[in-house]
């Protein structure tokens, strides 16, 4: 066979292999919308037997971290924390302690996240006790149009403990960035990998 030939065979063969991949990648982002896209208040997902002023509380500390956020004020922010609360990013980024936090805020609000804001999508609150709750949201940080709640592009874990001061605080917050395409590649390989909310 001639050389001149193998490398147009060749040449085809990967064409149409970046074509194949492409539409697979399209398809599966076409597709991947969520069902389950959350509650548009915090307030609609506390629990039907707990202490709403405790609901109610938990809320009132994710619209503290919200506003300290649009207003670009780390220390507000911060202070919504526990003094040895953690914070772990969508990028791996771990940070330790309330300081830790604020300090990352400081730079993050004068950086890149200057006049963003918060978008959230409340999934889930629970009690684990009395002074320990559960929160989970989906959500993303914007500038310009507010984005639509199938574009938020987080999945946020929140927990929270009622402070010394019996204030509601995060002791932990953890951030996932969704992969859309991954997750509807998966749903659709191992369908029983599907939550019951995206069936």
């Amino acid at each position: 066979m001639n050389r001149k030939l193998v490398k147009r065979a060749a040449l085809v063969s990967a064409l149409v292999l970046a074509l194949a991949a492409t539409g697979a990648y399209l398809y599966l982002d076409a597709t991947s919308d969520v069902q389950r896209t959350g509650a548009e208040t915090c307030g609609e997902v506390i629990p039907a037997d707990a202490d709403r002023r405790d609901g109610k509380a938990v809320c009132a500390t994710l619209d503290a971290l919200a506003d300290a956020w649009e207003r670009g004020d780390a220390e507000a922010y911060g202070r919504q924390f526990t003094e040895n609360g953690t914070y772990t990013t969508y990028i791996g980024s771990h940070y330790e302690g309330r300081a830790d936090i604020t300090a990352s805020h400081r730079a993050l609000f004068k950086g890149f996240l200057k006049d963003s804001k918060l978008a959230a999508r409340y999934l889930d609150m629970r009690f684990l006790t009395k002074d320990v709750a559960v929160l989970t949201s989906r959500g993303a940080d914007y500038t310009g149009d507010k984005p639509g709640a199938d574009e938020l592009s987080k999945v946020t874990t929140f927990t929270l403990v009622r402070d010394t001061d019996d204030a509601w605080r995060i002791a932990a917050f953890h951030n996932t960035e969704r992969s859309n395409v991954m997750e509807r590649f998966s749903f659709l390989w191992a369908p029983d990998t599907a939550p019951k909310a995206e069936k």
